[in-house]
């Protein structure tokens, strides 16, 4: 028994945000793969990299303004 299994997942976003998530992740060396017309694949290696997925697709996903009400509200923590 591991005690860091890796785990591979797939991530449903839309296909112009894909690409632009696998690319990100490539800069993070964070293993994934994408076929055409298929959901991209990440390897959960760590907590870590889970966050980092999150931290990548929320980027990507989440409106300018949401994201700055969020960013304001970490500061007054």
């Amino acid at each position: 028994m591991s005690l860091n299994p890796k785990r591979e997942t797939g991530v449903a976003v839309n296909w112009v945000d894909r690409w632009q998530v696998y690319y990100r992740l490539q800069d993070l060396e964070i293993p994934c793969h994408c076929g055409l017309n298929q959901q991209l694949q990440v390897e959960i290696q760590s907590p870590i990299v889970a966050i980092q997925l999150w931290s990548v697709v929320r980027k990507l996903t989440t409106s300018r303004s949401e994201l700055v009400v969020w960013l304001n509200s970490c500061w007054q923590l």
